[in-house]
């Protein structure tokens, strides 16, 4: 569109950000920010704002956090806006239906997959820890169902064998941005493609719990874990009752004098890494942090550790 929109962007971490930092930048008048509220972070447990939040102040741009939008004072504040579309970036409230309407051109949310793949919260980790091989961006029509709206532009980008969801959101906070501006660009003139249903999967939430590595997963999974969780909540193991994270591990074939060798048994440590069986294929730890310290290498840990890694050990 060749008229400059007036935009209500409503997001909250720092891939959000990016997106309304985009908007900032192009011709479009970001007219406010919606952002969830501040919320206690560090060890004071301080009230910190979003990442979403500290940008808008920086640039004097109005901003409004509600603790629902389906408050009819919320509500009416947002009508007041007069805005041409809202745009909904990793914003964690639920937009009901009158607040979906109230923009003249709707609501669009840029989603981090390629629907209706990954609907739901975390679809960049769920990516990696399916194995996929392809993920993207999907810009849509918001409406009432999760991650169910009309289709107006999907991008599409190869995930590589050493990707983590931090790398990802890295890759994708470039795409997302460039994908949006375009859409916003023919908005009015776009086609929109409705989403096939039975091809839907639902990305569900990460867990600390799930994080937690259980060696009865066959090696694949669990390099694929190790990758998906990292930056948040971290794939880890016990050992000694000491929480150990693991930030990268290979999948080797099984020593063929060690194949019976129970789930979880350290079957070698030394300077290349810390290997452990798994029903299929074994896993080699590379790069691990204990507790209170910065990721180091399996060798580095085994300089001080050795005694909790001796060959034979049975993880739990």
């Amino acid at each position: 569109m060749k008229t400059p929109l007036n935009i209500i962007f409503a997001g909250t971490p720092e891939f959000a950000a990016l997106h309304l930092q985009a908007l900032i930048d192009s011709q479009h008048n970001v007219v406010a920010v919606y952002s969830q509220p501040d919320r206690p972070a560090g060890r004071g447990k301080k009230l910190q704002a979003s990442a979403v939040k500290q940008l808008a102040l920086k640039h004097n741009i109005d901003i409004y956090q509600p603790h629902s939008l389906k408050d009819e004072d919320a509500q009416i504040q947002l009508a007041k806006l007069n805005a041409d579309v809202m745009v909904v970036v990793a914003y964690g409230l639920i937009l009901p239906k009158v607040v979906l309407e109230t923009p003249k051109l709707g609501c669009l949310n840029v989603h981090g997959s390629l629907l209706p793949k990954w609907r739901g919260a975390a679809p960049i980790q769920r990516s990696l820890w399916a194995g996929d091989t392809e993920t993207g961006v999907t810009i849509m029509k918001m409406d009432e169902g999760l991650d169910t709206g009309p289709m107006l532009l999907k991008e599409a980008l190869t995930i590589e064998a050493t990707d983590t969801s931090a790398t990802l959101y890295q890759k994708l906070s470039i795409v997302g941005p460039k994908s949006l501006l375009e859409v916003l660009s023919q908005l009015e003139n776009l086609p929109a493609q409705a989403q096939d249903d039975s091809l839907a999967t639902h990305a569900k939430k990460l867990s600390k719990a799930e994080a937690k590595v259980d060696w009865h997963i066959n090696a694949q999974q669990l390099e694929r874990n190790v990758r998906a969780f990292n930056p948040w909540p971290m794939a880890f193991f016990t050992v000694q009752d000491t929480n150990i994270k693991i930030h990268k591990a290979e999948v080797v074939n099984t020593p063929t004098d060690k194949l019976n060798s129970p789930p979880g048994k350290i079957l070698h440590s030394g300077k290349d890494g810390i290997l452990i069986a798994t029903p299929e294929k074994a896993l080699l730890l590379t790069q691990l942090q204990p507790p209170g310290k910065k990721p180091m290498s399996a060798a580095d840990l085994l300089n001080g550790k050795a005694e909790w890694f001796t060959e034979g050990t049975i993880l739990q």
